[in-house]
């Protein structure tokens, strides 16, 4: 379960974060690669989706999207569209099997606490399709901490994130790492990983 602080900040800010990432995410390309990486029609989960930026291009290229995110305030502002399915969801009730040609799972996982996240990663390898791709991104470092509007972050270093990616299952591929500034208004380091299942 997510930070309920952290999970408050979201619901009150909404909108915000809505102007903030709608616009970033419509030309991201980790995110074409990712659409370009599936099949034609496939389904998707954005995991942590947010208001649904990601979705929206996702399923314009034709994808099936299953977008959840723990915060109601975001999901309804998830755009309508006949191939996205939004719902209320957090990262425990992640459940199925062989259901997803991909998973977005887009800075959602830096608000799970350190201990969850193998368990939570098991479980997105068993809902994904044998080969399928997952993306994932978090904030580098290598602590727990809050940021300056109350979110909670579980920083990690690349070789924690390969190493829980290795044990769920899944192969690490394709790396990009960079640096930008968040809603709270400070800069950090990130990495994204590319992996299959």
């Amino acid at each position: 379960m997510s930070d309920p602080d952290t999970l408050k900040v979201y619901a009150t800010q909404a909108a915000d974060y809505a102007a903030f990432s709608s616009d970033h995410l419509s030309r991201d390309p980790l995110l074409t690669a990712f659409i370009a990486a599936l099949p034609a029609g496939g389904h998707a989960l954005d995991l942590g989706c947010g208001p649904g930026a990601a979705a929206a291009v996702m399923a314009g290229a034709g994808l099936h999207v299953h977008a959840t995110d723990a915060v109601a305030e975001m999901i309804a502002l998830v755009p309508a569209h006949p191939h996205i399915r939004a719902e209320v969801h957090t990262f425990d009730q992640i459940s199925g099997t062989d259901l997803y040609d991909g998973i977005w799972a887009n800075y959602s996982l830096l608000h799970a606490p350190r201990e969850q996240l193998p368990t939570i990663l098991r479980a997105l390898h068993t809902a994904l399709k044998s080969g399928g791709q997952l993306h994932i991104a978090m904030k580098l470092g290598d602590t727990t901490d809050r940021d300056s509007i109350g979110r909670q972050y579980t920083y990690v270093t690349e070789a924690e994130l390969r190493s829980l990616l290795t044990a769920a299952g899944f192969t690490p591929t394709k790396k990009h790492e960079g640096r930008d500034k968040g809603l709270d208004g400070t800069y950090a380091d990130w990495i994204a990983l590319a992996a299959y299942g």
